[in-house]
This record gives structure tokens, sequence and C-alpha cells, in this order.
């Protein structure tokens, strides 16, 4: 019974991860698109609990769908009506480029599903009862991992300046 409800959350977590995920490429008002992406973060967390990953999911929730997102509507909120003008009358190749990631997606989620299915994935690598800890996460960030998580953080505030200007320039074109 208990394997039932994992599948089932599972398939309930994955639709609403595709499902969000393709509500924040499809809105045309970028503020439903950052609501799309809060509910998308939120599933991928409920994915992460499902694999025993409690400390990424609360990382998830916590740093992805809170404090990052916050700063993305405050940026949306900040430049107002001007921010989805860019996108205004955009190309079609997008569109095109979009439905071709899509596909290539599904089709790898296909693949993997019959390779499960047929046993091919059925081995587990070892894993010791300290993985996954917040000890063993934060020491990879703080060491083999430590430009990464450091160009991360360069790059959001470099988003985050981004639209402080972008949003200055739009407040001394209708003044």
């Amino acid at each position: 019974m208990g394997n039932v409800v994992v599948w089932a959350v599972w398939v309930l977590a994955a639709f609403a991860c595709l499902g969000s995920g393709i509500a924040v490429v499809s809105f045309s008002n970028p503020f439903y698109s950052a609501l799309s992406l809060i509910g998308n973060l939120a599933s991928l967390a409920v994915l992460y609990l499902l694999l025993s990953a409690e400390f990424v999911a609360a990382a998830q929730v916590l740093v992805y769908a809170g404090a990052v997102m916050v700063m993305f509507l405050f940026v949306i909120a900040y430049l107002g009506g001007q921010a989805d003008a860019p996108w205004a009358g955009g190309p079609s190749w997008q569109a095109l480029g979009a439905i071709a990631a899509s596909a290539a997606l599904f089709v790898e989620v296909i693949v993997v599903i019959g390779l499960k299915s047929s046993g091919r994935l059925s081995h587990e690598p070892p894993t010791d009862v300290f993985f996954g800890r917040p000890y063993q996460i934060g020491q990879l960030f703080l060491t083999d991992h430590l430009l990464a998580f450091e160009i991360t953080s360069i790059v959001l505030l470099i988003a985050a300046v981004g639209g402080v200007i972008l949003g200055s320039h739009s407040r001394e074109t209708q003044q």
C-alpha cells in the first residue's frame, strides 16, 4: 500500500512539475510566469522528498522558492508594465525550440521508464548512511563546488542590479 502512495505522489508531483514548467514559458505576463516557477520549485521539492533528500528539499523551498523568487518578483514589480515588452512579437523559433526541447525530455522520460521496467536500472549504487546529510552537502559546496556556488551568487547579484537599472531607465522614459 505504501508503494502505491509513493507512486501516486510521484505522478502528481511530476505532472505538477511539467504543468508549471509549461506555464512558466507560456504565460505572457511575467508575474504569472514567476508564480508558476514557484509552483515548479515546490513540486521539485516534493520529488526531492521522495528521494529521501530532505535537506535539499528544504533548501529548494527556502532558498529558491523563497529568497530568489522574492527577488524576481520584486524586479518584476519594479519594472512594472515594461517587463514583458521585450518579448512582444518575438520570433516563432523560440516556440519551436521549446516544443523540440519538450519532446526530447518526453522521449528521455519514456526511455528511462522503459529501462527501469526492463530491469536494466534495478541495481542501485552503494551509498553510506550519511549520504545527503547537511554536513556532506555543506562540505561539497565549500570545497569541490565552491566556484559554481560563488558564480551563482554573482549571477544573482548581476540580475538584481540589471533589474534595478532597467527599472530606472523605464521610469526616466515615462516622465
